[in-house]
């Protein structure tokens, strides 16, 4: 077949389309060739698949044991509880979006040795150098991103990956492609990363001196930094693509991908990035509340806290307190936490709270717990919630109470507080916006990898010749989230006498230091946990009791495990095998 296998966006198809399907076809749209005396047109081809990396703010909470949301025809709802099809569409459908991105990158690479990039034939060799870096990375970058949405079983039972394009394909071009296994994907997106990483700066940053991997293509300081500095610190760099190495081999080595990569090879990965980070010492002491406004508001000239690795642009708006606020500030309160999840959040001296050491008093069961669970979700009796430092109310029939307000109110008991600034104004009339931000790499997302590979390659407190090990990584995160500061943590040398019972605790700090960042449904599958937890919530009454009750049963059959490939590009393919089940 010769069909167009990837939904490839308008700006490719005018760039590629001959004259007679376009009038006026010359006025109008830019020939491919025009690429070898534009370099910024030839550079756009590149920026373009930017536009589809995938966003850590799609809300696939919605869809797990942490959360709900209140709208009745959210996809992520529907999906959840019965409705997934290989038909219905929701974020995580990867496909057309990213091959899309890899067109353009496959497109450019094509043609990157044709194109003059300057005039200097020292920046023109730089550009090409950190370009070339870029288009690796990012292939790889959007390959991973096909693979973990799309990797499954096919119904002989063995682990597909996804097809791996290397090549520009054009309208006369075999599109009818198969899918590579699960390994081979992981190897070649490993591949592109490796050479990315050799070509690229670990960092976009003015140098004093030009380092010595670049001295073949110039010595001149003005020229790399004209083409290596500072001025670029948004593109992917070196740094990224080691994270990403991180995220693929952690990936590979989990059990629900069979194990196909080995746990000593996952940690070396964190690990080479995090000595980059200082190791242990470079866990950022301001990571829990990353989003803060102290950091969002002074994020100039494509700036990172020390927390962040990678980020996209800064926006100014109110879009996120708008949906998520509660209805009394004017919100619509969308994200509604789970009581599962509440329940994950430990006692400040670090036990669980079914744990008879932890003190939890049922009556006041949001007293003495690990401060994270007050920075990250409200609660009945949060305080300081939005500009005029409100105490909120979940008391049943109030304004914030338990749907009280069809798909405004909460459906759970709680709302979301993280990543949502105190300082927005939503109220019609007097409404503010503010800077905000969205992380897409976080050193605590690779910190929690490495805890969790080391653990299971070398156990709780080996170091695989690293310098530091998972009990280190998971002290030190506990610590600076307010657990026993300053002080022995009991929980974690128990659970340290284990592989077993450390990895509970591993996998328990991933979910809370990372939740509402479209960890946890990616996280369930990759660890082959159950899905079909049913979530519950909490409605307080007035005399100051409460029922704990179920919001919403889940329902995933186990081959859900691996999202499907559309099935609109099953019906045009015959080599394109399904994941099983769909």
């Amino acid at each position: 077949m010769k069909k167009i296998l990837f939904i490839l966006t308008a700006g490719v198809l005018a760039l590629s389309s001959c004259d007679d399907l376009f009038t006026p076809a010359k006025e109008n749209f830019k020939e491919v060739g025009q690429m070898d005396v534009e370099p910024d047109f030839a550079m756009g081809f590149l920026t373009k698949a930017y536009s589809a990396l995938s966003n850590n703010y799609v809300n696939t909470e919605y869809a797990t044991d942490d959360a709900v949301v209140n709208e009745n025809n959210n996809a992520f709802r529907t999906m959840a509880t019965g409705g997934w099809t290989s038909t219905l569409y929701t974020s995580i459908n990867e496909w057309s979006s990213a091959y899309g991105g890899i067109q353009y990158i496959n497109q450019f690479l094509a043609k990157i040795n044709d194109v003059k990039w300057s005039e200097d034939p020292e920046r023109a060799a730089m550009l090409k150098v950190r370009m070339q870096g870029e288009a690796f990375a990012m292939r790889a970058i959007l390959h991973y991103q096909l693979l973990r949405a799309h990797a499954g079983y096919d119904s002989e039972g063995v682990l597909l990956g996804v097809p791996y394009l290397e090549t520009y394909l054009g309208a006369n071009d075999e599109f009818n492609i198969p899918r590579l296994t699960f390994k081979e994907t992981v190897d070649k997106i490993i591949a592109d990363l490796d050479k990315a990483i050799d070509l690229l700066p670990l960092d976009y940053e003015d140098a004093t001196a030009v380092p010595s991997k670049y001295t073949q293509y110039t010595k001149n300081l003005n020229v790399y930094n004209r083409t290596m500095g500072a001025s670029f610190r948004l593109l992917v760099s070196g740094r990224i693509a080691k994270a990403y190495r991180s995220r693929v081999t952690l990936l590979a080595a989990s059990d629900g991908f069979a194990n196909t990569g080995t746990w000593a090879d996952a940690a070396k990965s964190a690990a080479d990035l995090l000595k980059e980070n200082n190791g242990i010492e470079g866990i950022s002491k301001g990571a829990v509340e990353y989003y803060a406004a102290s950091i969002a508001d002074n994020l100039s000239a494509g700036s990172n806290p020390a927390e962040i690795i990678w980020r996209d642009n800064v926006a100014t708006n109110n879009n996120y307190e708008s949906d998520n606020l509660p209805p009394s500030l004017n919100g619509n309160g969308r994200m509604n936490p789970s009581q599962n999840l509440v329940d994950a959040f430990p006692m400040v001296n670090g036990y669980p709270i079914s744990s008879e050491e932890s003190g939890y008093d049922a009556a006041a069961p949001y007293a003495n717990r690990d401060p994270r669970l007050t920075t990250y979700i409200i609660y009945n009796g949060s305080k300081n919630i939005g500009v005029d430092n409100k105490t909120i109310s979940t008391v049943e029939k109030t304004t914030d109470g338990v749907n009280t307000n069809q798909q405004r109110s909460t459906r759970t008991g709680y709302y979301m507080k993280k990543r949502l600034r105190m300082d927005v104004n939503i109220t019609s009339g007097s409404a503010t916006t503010k800077a905000h931000y969205v992380p897409r790499i976080r050193y605590t997302e690779m910190y929690l990898n490495y805890a969790e590979a080391a653990n299971e390659a070398y156990g709780p407190k080996a170091d695989g010749g690293n310098g530091f090990t998972a009990f280190d990584v998971i002290k030190a995160i506990r610590e600076r989230a307010g657990i026993c500061k300053g002080a022995e943590d009991p929980y974690l040398e128990e659970c340290a006498q284990s592989k077993e019972k450390m990895r509970e605790l591993i996998r328990n700090e991933r979910r809370l230091e990372l939740c509402f960042e479209n960890f946890r449904f990616w996280d369930l599958r990759r660890w082959k946990q159950k899905l079909t937890e049913t979530v519950k919530g909490i409605n307080w009454k007035a005399d100051g009791t409460y029922e704990i009750f179920d919001v919403e049963k889940r329902d995933f059959s186990n081959y859900m495990n691996y999202p499907p490939i559309p099935n609109s590009e099953i019906l045009k393919y015959n080599n394109l095998k399904q994941n099983k089940g769909w």
